[in-house]
């Protein structure tokens, strides 16, 4: 089991008096959910989404002493909101987004998600959908590869990237991990620094085969929905596409306040209205570094239902 990042930060904002409902829309192998559960009291109940069956049967193992107290659906989070209704989950006090691969998929070589580790080019975080890193790399024109590789991975040799591909898989098609990564890492002109040359591109493969920006824009709209007045909203970022696309949503419904010609003045945005919590995000100290290197990108931001 690994450390859940920014947990006790997490606890503070969303726990704020005993009992209360909240969501782990990324629930991996719950620690989140079991921090939230201890804090929140005999009265607490948490409701875990998670795409991947695994995630589902670890967390299910871990936190079954809760007994109803704890419940769970395997779903994208971008059906957060249907699934709340169903579960009745859908006037909660908080709901979590731990955005990113959960460790576990990383550590396992057959998930496909490493070029640090040979294993199937697969990516895929629910393994019942269909598609695949192996069939994005092998099917998709080049075009369409570089805007992946650009867009989503802010990979500068995009270009070069997608036409290596191109011209190796006209030999034979991708299948492994690493052979993957060697071509990447050739196109690039091989490693120079502390990050590995397919870094950015592996990360933009397994964001378009998961849907993940789509999955963030649907999941927070639902979380926002969820929410009863005062309820808080977190969301775990760890890398600047996910990070700018939730500020995005979130300063939506924030608002701004805009004069008026006649006198007085308007708010203007979406609908419910949020409040900050935090004017910054929150990072992780010194200490959580020390103990959990996979946390260092990560951003916490943190906002809140209006009363209003």
């Amino acid at each position: 089991m690994h450390d859940p990042v920014l947990c006790d930060e997490v606890v503070a904002a969303l726990v704020t008096g005993p009992g209360g409902r909240y969501i782990d829309a990324t629930l991996g192998d719950g620690g989140h959910a079991l921090a939230l559960l201890k804090a929140a009291g005999d009265d607490g109940a948490v409701l875990g989404l998670d795409r991947d069956a695994v995630a589902i049967e670890a967390a299910t193992k871990r936190l079954s002493d809760f007994g109803e107290r704890f419940q769970t659906a395997q779903t994208n989070f971008g059906a957060l909101s249907e699934v709340a209704e169903r579960t009745g989950f859908n006037a909660v006090d908080g709901v979590l987004f731990d955005l990113g691969v959960r460790s576990n998929q990383l550590d396992e070589a057959e998930r496909g998600f490493s070029f640090m580790r040979e294993g199937p080019l697969d990516m895929r975080m629910d393994q019942g959908q269909a598609d695949t890193a192996a069939r994005w790399v092998n099917e998709a024109n080049e075009a369409d590869l570089a805007q992946v590789f650009w867009k989503l991975g802010e990979e500068r040799a995009s270009r070069r990237i997608a036409k290596a591909i191109v011209a190796r898989r006209a030999e034979r098609p991708f299948e492994q991990t690493l052979d993957l990564a060697e071509v990447i890492s050739e196109a690039t002109g091989g490693r120079r620094g502390r990050i590995h040359p397919a870094t950015r591109a592996f990360m933009a493969l397994r964001m378009v085969v998961n849907q993940e920006l789509e999955e963030i824009e649907a999941g927070l709209a639902g979380a926002i929905q969820c929410l009863k007045p005062g309820g808080r909203l977190a969301v775990i970022t760890y890398h600047s596409i996910e990070d700018r696309l939730v500020k995005r949503i979130l300063a939506r419904h924030i608002g701004r306040w805009e004069s008026l010609q006649a006198g007085g003045r308007v708010w203007i945005g979406d609908m419910p209205r949020m409040e900050r919590v935090t004017r910054k995000p929150l990072i992780p100290t010194t200490e959580e570094l020390e103990q959990n290197a996979r946390a260092r990108s990560a951003k916490l931001r943190i906002v809140e239902r209006s009363e209003s």
